[in-house]
């Protein structure tokens, strides 16, 4: 069979495309995958996800999760720099605050709520870093979004569970989003990865004795018997419950259970009738079930309602309130802290409908002025009118209390930071959970609340603001209460 000899110049060419058809293979596909990665990635550490192409992650400030966060974001990036740039004579560890920052109708945070808590956080790293409260390590502040209702949690977490070994040293997360399965998952991951763990508003009684967590807010059970305690001393002798009963509504499921609980006693006080219930979940249906309470009210009588449910769902509540037949009995609605989630124009609307409400807070500027003993003088005054966030945020009113809440959760991860330098000589997650336990002769001075931590997480004894919706939606403290009648002190 004769030898088949091809000409050099054909070799070189039949080689030369061998070459290119190979690189070819290989770089299209990787230029494929940079458009489509560049297309997903809004900024560092923050990528679109799910059908609405949210963007969700890790920032340090300098990508904005909302216009409304503009402000805030960029003051906590500058700190940021300014931390790094100094991190050669003054080391540095970081703090992520968590929780859902890009926001739709089905949050029961609002935009004013998860702005506050971001401005509370700063206020907190400022007083670290630089203020009345400096101490070292120095603490970089990352911003972490879960999302609308922490549909993306599971990527902000793997973010933050990087972050722990790369130049951030992430060492805490604070914030942790409200009471829901979802948030409860993302922080029993965090707490595997050895993060200490700090929750601001999370209060179902359900979620608790996780390694490393603690939270600032105090319990729905805690909530409970303050508000039945309220009732009892205004002479309140029967009332009746409004339960939400969505599937994963831990909030809403442990506030009821505890209310039930405590209220009724061998003095005479009782429920007038089982827990009336409604199903939030149920989109189609939930208004339509609260519609025909308004008449059982009339015919049951109660003194008092008391709504487990949250804000956005108390607003429709109380319209079919006002609308009653009985329009010549009077109830009083006593509620839980989700009610401080509402924006000014929902409480508003809830005064306008006459009808009287209480409710558990979390924390309110006033508390300071009304139990000057039981909060932190000098933590209250940053609050007050003209103190920092006056200053630093002009014409942005925060008697929801998220901010100190927020503050008080931050500046509890910065005591525990400091703590675990100064005794442990290393500062991992690990050793600033440790100290969370050691807080009962070192208080985290809260501006909601001298703090100290039970071992299962829960805070001690912490002071529970009882308020007051006015004609003009604006929260008055009536009172600061606890659970066993006082709050703790300063020791």
């Amino acid at each position: 069979m004769p030898r088949l000899e091809w000409p050099l110049h054909i070799v070189r060419r039949v080689v030369i495309g061998v070459i290119v058809v190979a690189l070819l293979g290989v770089a299209v596909p990787l230029t494929v995958n940079w458009i489509q990665e560049k297309r997903a990635r809004c900024g560092d550490g923050v990528v679109k996800m799910g059908e609405a192409r949210e963007c969700v992650g890790v920032t340090d400030g300098s990508y904005h999760f909302a216009g409304h966060l503009k402000a805030v974001e960029e003051k906590i990036k500058a700190e940021n720099d300014r931390v790094e740039k100094d991190a050669d004579k003054d080391p540095y560890v970081s703090v992520a605050y968590m929780t859902s920052f890009t926001l739709t109708d089905d949050d029961s945070n609002s935009e004013e709520s998860v702005r506050h808590e971001l401005e509370g956080a700063y206020l907190a790293q400022r007083r670290h870093n630089q203020g009345d409260l400096r101490s070292s390590p120095k603490i970089k502040l990352l911003i972490a979004n879960m999302g609308s209702n922490a549909g993306h949690w599971e990527h902000t977490v793997d973010e933050l569970i990087d972050r722990k070994t790369s130049a951030d040293k992430l060492v805490a997360v604070t914030g942790l989003g409200p009471s829901t399965q979802e948030s409860l998952r993302a922080l029993k991951r965090l707490s595997a990865h050895g993060l200490a763990l700090v929750a601001s508003t999370m209060t179902a009684t359900n979620i608790e004795g996780i390694k490393g967590f603690v939270r600032v807010s105090p319990t729905n059970v805690d909530e409970a018997y303050a508000a039945s305690a309220y009732l009892k001393k205004e002479k309140v002798r029967t009332a009746v419950v409004v339960q939400d009963d969505a599937q994963g509504n831990y909030y809403a499921k442990s506030l009821g259970r505890a209310f039930t609980e405590v209220f009724q006693d061998a003095e005479g006080h009782r429920l007038v009738a089982d827990r009336m219930r409604y199903d939030s979940s149920v989109r189609s249906a939930w208004q339509n079930e609260m519609r025909y309470m308004s008449d059982q009210l009339c015919r049951q009588k109660p003194q008092a309602v008391f709504f487990a449910g949250r804000g956005k769902h108390l607003t429709r509540f109380l319209d079919w309130i006002a609308n009653r037949s009985c329009q010549e009995r009077k109830f009083k609605v006593i509620t839980g802290d989700d009610t401080t989630n509402l924006t000014a124009k929902e409480l508003r609307h809830a005064a306008d409908t006459g009808v009287e409400v209480f409710y558990t807070g979390l924390a309110h500027p006033d508390m300071w002025q009304k139990d000057p003993k039981s909060v932190s003088g000098p933590s209250a005054r940053h609050f007050q009118p003209g103190g920092s966030l006056d200053q630093w945020f002009p014409s942005d009113p925060r008697h929801d209390g998220q901010a100190i809440m927020a503050h008080d959760a931050v500046l509890t991860a910065a005591q525990g930071i400091q703590m675990a330098n100064g005794s442990q000589g290393e500062v991992t997650g690990e050793s600033v959970a440790r100290m969370f336990h050691q807080m009962d002769s070192h208080q985290v001075p809260g501006a909601g609340g001298f703090i100290s931590f039970e071992n299962d997480g829960n805070p001690r004894n912490k002071a529970i603001p009882i308020l007051h919706l006015n004609a003009k939606g604006r929260s008055e403290l009536v009172e600061v209460s606890a659970r066993r009648g006082e709050p703790a002190r300063k020791q």
